[in-house]
């Protein structure tokens, strides 16, 4: 295939197409497929562009390579052709916006192009434990809920691997991980502990 990336002056001249071109490319003729190329791949190539494609340029190709797969289903000539060839232009368009949605472009963080007046969420919530007082809240579980909490939640094991790993049955470790959250929640607040 000829590239659609040429020069402005070789993207303005439309190749007219040969009558008999469609009939040749059915048969297998390279250079009816050159021409049909040639002729329709400026303006496919255009059509990405002004929609405001991410690569126009593989845009072109895929439809070529579609429509030159599908030959034999084309009927109408060269005005049917056409026709096709734009149909699959707008079903990949179509496709290329849907996948650009659904994943959308993620820009990484940089500290230092942070111009905010407020902290983050993160640096609030850091400073607010202080130095060690993560650690000083789980010094004050005991050693059996401090180690299915630590286990569970910061090494993400699961219950059966955590009641193998201490010893304990799954339901026992259920139970310290649940007295343990529970002791953890009156450390941090303790006004909602307290009964009326």
């Amino acid at each position: 295939m000829v590239s659609p990336s040429r020069s402005n002056k070789e993207q303005s001249v439309v190749t007219p197409l040969p009558d008999d071109a469609l009939l040749r490319a059915r048969a297998g003729d390279p250079a009816a497929f050159s021409s049909i190329y040639r002729s329709l791949s400026p303006g496919v190539l255009g059509y990405f562009a002004g929609r405001g494609s991410d690569d126009p340029e593989a845009l072109t190709q895929e439809v070529f390579l579609t429509v030159f797969s599908k030959l034999d289903s084309v009927s109408g000539g060269f005005q049917g052709l056409r026709t096709f060839a734009y149909s699959v232009a707008h079903a990949r368009y179509v496709d290329e916006v849907r996948k650009r949605t659904r994943a959308p472009v993620l820009v990484g963080y940089e500290a230092d192009g942070d111009t905010r007046l407020t902290d983050s969420a993160e640096r609030v919530a850091l400073g607010n434990l202080g130095v060690g007082g993560a650690r000083g809240m789980l010094d004050q579980l005991n050693a059996e809920q401090r180690d299915v909490l630590l286990l569970r939640i910061v090494a993400e094991l699961p219950i059966e691997q955590v009641a193998e790993i201490l010893g304990r049955s799954a339901g026992s470790v259920k139970q310290l991980q649940r007295r343990g959250l529970l002791k953890l929640k009156e450390i941090v607040r303790p006004e909602e502990s307290e009964t009326p």
